[in-house]
């Protein structure tokens, strides 16, 4: 799919202008850093969708200096998210604040919007959850979703450095993507994996006891008080670190 074709189709799902130039933006950078799970298949994916609502719009519904709420209201959860870090960085907390997001479904690629923060200075954690596709490594039911944790850094050479990990082996835009297939969808981390879920579990309650009923995202961002990254990437000598084109 050319980039040309994936802003039209977006357009032909009803989706405004600049909604869809909003989709289009995360599609893009995914499919640009070989993340095709994210990328224009999930195109492909919101055709299929029967409740799609291109004219949703997401609402803050609470805001302090510390905290704010927001809630989907039945739009896609790519416009939630894009919501909440425009208005971040329009007005950054003076230490820290927590925000977050009911009824935001599906995410992305978390680290997209970490991304955003950090290269406009601010420190972000980014957790969400996701239908529930991960059992225990000893078996019996799925209980957590893929729960990825996304991180990013912002620094001085304008390099900001960016972790994205996903708590399974593979995540379901791979599947979507034809890359996996759905019995791929276990726990990372084979004889260690027992870590990955009790991680997925533990973000699982995080999310589900902040945003409540449905799927959810929650993030914490903050002003940094240092400038760590520039002093790692020449620790590094010249090795890929995550988050690196």
């Amino acid at each position: 799919m050319r980039p040309e074709e994936a802003l039209e189709r977006l357009r032909r799902l009803g989706f405004g202008d600049a909604a869809a130039r909003t989709l289009f933006g995360h599609f893009d950078d995914a499919e640009r850093r070989g993340k095709l799970g994210h990328g224009y298949s999930r195109i492909e994916w919101l055709e299929t969708l029967p409740d799609l609502h291109p004219h949703a719009r997401p609402e803050r519904v609470a805001a302090e200096e510390g905290y704010e709420r927001w809630d989907g209201r039945g739009a896609l959860g790519y416009l939630t998210l894009a919501a909440v870090c425009d208005a971040q960085l329009d007005v950054p907390p003076a230490h820290a604040r927590v925000v977050v997001a009911a009824h935001c479904f599906p995410t992305g690629a978390l680290g997209y919007w970490v991304r955003r923060l950090a290269e406009g200075g601010l420190v972000a954690a980014l957790t969400a959850t996701s239908p529930r596709r991960l059992a225990s490594p000893d078996g019996g039911p799925k209980l957590a979703g893929t729960n990825p944790l996304a991180i990013g850094i912002p620094s001085s050479d304008g390099r900001a450095l960016v972790t994205d990990v996903s708590m399974g082996k593979v995540t379901y835009g791979d599947v979507i993507a034809g890359t996996a297939s759905e019995t791929d969808l276990v726990p990372f981390g084979g004889e260690q994996a027992h870590k990955a879920f009790a991680l997925a579990l533990g973000l699982q309650l995080f999310v589900d006891a902040l945003a409540g009923e449905g799927y959810g995202a929650v993030l914490v961002v903050a002003r940094p008080e240092a400038d760590p990254v520039p002093a790692l990437r020449a620790a590094a000598a010249g090795l890929r670190l995550p988050g690196d084109s």
